[in-house]
């Protein structure tokens, strides 16, 4: 009934289908096997993509080939560019995004996809032999063969669902639990876990009075996550809005706390540090007198709204109750209670670099499978997991991204590294070279990298190329362009900077912080005409090179200075338990994790600075 297949994907959230349109691009015969046709790419949780690091996620996912950035400029309904008031390596790109119309897109995506052959199932074991996968068995007894396995089950294996003293099993509501797979696994040697997360209510918008809410609007000029042709920006945008809880809110959800399952101990599983239940967070910052609570259309024609801030596990008349006395939410008509799920996963040091596991060859794991929370984190693995099966396959050298590459290399770094005990997010802040890693250059960090694998395209390639040059002669320009006291004294007063007092380069007034490209081209009409001729992306990543040229400079020479680490290999089978020198900790976290270079067991915690000077002196051996 089937062929063999080169690669089945099991799960198809957003790190199956990334996974599955990656290693089928790349020339992989690909099964990518859900328990619903009708839920591919389902947004679980918000109706949204991107955030801070998030968005830069998303567009380096666009950059290498993928499509989570494409189907996010496809659904959108609102585009915001977060912390335009802070530094570049800072600003993130964020839509509101059609929830419906998002799902459509990738599976229309996906159905144009060659290689790519669906299967509606639940998935209940895999099939090993000699420590090496060869398939996947389905729940009525289908064995279906194949040379690699990319398991993405997102919150699915042994999903158990909470809603105050109920439980019930559940990847999702309304949908089932998967079973089979993590006891199979365990019996294989692999360590699993449990973890929790959660969604809010859902609420009828024609029940809310948003005269008493703060109105929030999408960019004036918005922008895209994609850097291909093939999507525009947003014309048209729908409003979001933001009102807060108080003291009677959080009087009510405290009566149901008796019944909380959270508090109670039913929940065994460690929530995301970052996103806690409204009942953490009135519990835990028990001095604050009010939450923010965000207010999301879930898409263009629904009235379906989103209660972002609002997540819950509480009983259901607890949740009613309090929602009704935020303010706007008088008369709110709830559609459904939100809840929190527990679900299995295995800690991801049991991975390589490549997301294959240590213990099986070709069997790989994306997504919440590895302890991660988040629609970008998820797809970003499911990327990586698919290009490295797709190569594997094909005997070529393993796809990595370092540190100093993308966050997604950052992502992937932590976790084999330092595992996580609690759903992984990415932040600006766990990239030590964030200024390199910034959103807006995401196309040329990694766009090449993406066409050698056969990922992105050669229009791709071409575009970055020539965004490449042509940021290089507005550079130039810059460097050129002389500007005299007599043409820009009285405007640069007028901006609050200093005078001067001979000719100076438009570049070295760049570096000024109160003067951008928009203010020389007041000061300077000429100047004006010329920068027309640029688009505005170019302009942009002119004036961010000159602006932080010598912080970028630093930054390039950490990377240098690291990457003699990076570069010393560790063989696989490197034997760390008779090296009598090395620390016992350091020993069991090397024997556990098996770095694949000295740069990679620098960032092992528990591997100490002695551990690794003794290492380097057995591998100089």
């Amino acid at each position: 009934m089937f062929p063999k297949y080169d690669v089945i994907v099991v799960g198809a959230g957003h790190a199956g289908c990334e996974a599955a349109h990656a290693a089928a691009k790349m020339g992989s015969k690909v099964l990518l096997c859900t328990m619903n046709m009708n839920t591919i790419a389902q947004m679980s949780c918000n109706p949204a993509m991107g955030g801070v690091a998030k968005g830069q996620i998303v567009r380096e996912i666009d950059a290498l080939g993928g499509m989570s950035g494409i189907i996010s400029d496809k659904s959108m309904i609102q585009f915001r560019m977060l912390n335009r008031s802070k530094g570049p390596a800072m600003w993130s790109p964020r839509s509101q995004n059609d929830r419906m119309r998002f799902a459509e897109e990738w599976r229309l995506a996906l159905e144009k996809t060659p290689n790519v052959d669906f299967w509606q199932e639940m998935i209940t074991g895999i099939l090993v032999q000699n420590g090496r996968i060869r398939g996947v068995r389905t729940s009525i007894g289908i064995e279906i063969e194949s040379e690699s396995v990319v398991l993405t089950n997102g919150t699915f294996l042994n999903g158990l669902i909470h809603i105050g003293e109920k439980q019930f099993g559940g990847g999702r509501t309304g949908e089932s639990a998967a079973k089979g797979i993590t006891e199979q696994l365990v019996s294989l040697g692999f360590e699993a876990g449990r973890m929790k997360t959660g969604t809010p209510p859902r609420v009828d918008g024609r029940s809310l009075d948003y005269s008493k809410m703060e109105v929030q609007y999408g960019d004036e000029n918005p922008e895209k996550f994609s850097y291909s042709d093939e999507t525009s920006p947003i014309k048209e945008q729908r409003t979001c809005w933001i009102t807060y809880t108080n003291k009677e809110v959080h009087s009510s959800l405290e009566e149901g706390f008796d019944r909380s399952p959270m508090f109670n101990g039913r929940i065994q599983g460690l929530g995301p540090r970052y996103c806690p239940s409204i009942e953490d967070k009135i519990n835990r910052f028990a001095e604050r007198e009010r939450h923010q609570i965000f207010v999301e259309p879930e898409g263009w024609n629904t009235v379906e709204i989103y209660v972002n801030g609002f997540s819950t596990s509480l009983p259901e008349d607890i949740q009613y109750k309090a929602l009704r006395k935020i303010e706007g939410f008088e008369n709110a008509k709830m559609f459904r209670p939100g809840y929190a799920i527990e679900y299995d996963y295995f800690p991801p040091t049991q991975l390589k670099l490549t997301l294959e596991t240590q213990l099986i060859e070709n069997l790989y794991f994306a997504g919440q499978i590895n302890g991660t929370t988040g629609y970008e984190e998820a797809a970003s693995q499911g990327l990586i997991a698919g290009i490295n099966a797709s190569l594997k396959i094909q005997e070529k050298d393993p796809f990595l991204l370092k540190r100093s590459d993308a966050y997604i290399g950052v992502l992937i770094d932590d976790l084999i590294n330092k595992g996580t005990e609690e759903p992984y997010r990415m932040f600006t802040s766990r990239a030590e070279f964030r200024l390199l890693l910034r959103q807006d250059n995401a196309d040329l960090r990694l766009t090449k990298l993406g066409f050698d694998i056969n990922l992105a395209s050669q229009e791709r390639l071409d575009k970055t190329l020539s965004k490449k040059k042509e940021t290089a002669r507005l550079i130039n320009y810059l460097k050129q362009k002389k500007l005299s006291p007599e043409q820009i004294n009285k405007g640069l007063e007028q901006l609050g900077t200093a005078e001067i007092k001979e000719k100076v380069s438009a570049e070295k007034l760049l570096k000024r912080p109160q003067i951008g490209l928009n203010q020389i081209m007041i000061l300077d009409p000429e100047f004006d005409t010329y920068l027309s001729h640029f688009p505005q992306e170019v302009r942009e990543q002119a004036e961010v090179q000159v602006k932080y040229d010598s912080y970028i400079e630093k930054e390039q020479q950490m990377v240098e200075k690291l990457s003699n680490m990076e570069n010393y290999k560790i063989p696989l089978k490197f034997d760390y338990l008779n090296i009598s020198a090395l620390s016992n900790e350091g020993k069991q976290k090397l024997n556990k994790i098996k770095p694949e270079t000295l740069g990679q067991a620098s960032r092992i915690s528990g591997v100490s600075p002695a551990d690794l000077s003794i290492l380097t002196v057995y591998l100089g051996r």
